[in-house]
């Protein structure tokens, strides 16, 4: 019964500490989480914009580009929505 009763109080303990680790940490996470999608936000609009440029120098100068050396540089960056394996 001793046994029990120390092993109720070691996890009655260790519950109490990871409550308060998780108190403190949990506002500084959601932070950076919110900062996080902020920039993905950001990025996501930077390539929109630099994906519009990159076709209106395609459209305007055809000749500048070889055929098909837009095509392979139009969007280059991974998906980051799909989980690495």
């Amino acid at each position: 019964m001793g046994r029990l009763q120390d092993s109720n109080a070691v996890l009655t303990h260790f519950n109490e500490y990871s409550e308060q680790c998780f108190a403190e940490v949990s506002s500084d996470f959601a932070s950076k989480t919110r900062l996080l999608k902020s920039m993905k936000a950001d990025l996501e609009h930077i390539f929109t914009k630099l994906r519009g440029m990159k076709a209106r120098l395609a459209s305007t100068y055809p000749d500048a580009f070889p055929d098909g050396a837009m095509s392979k540089t139009m969007d280059q960056r991974p998906d980051l929505e799909t989980p690495l394996d």
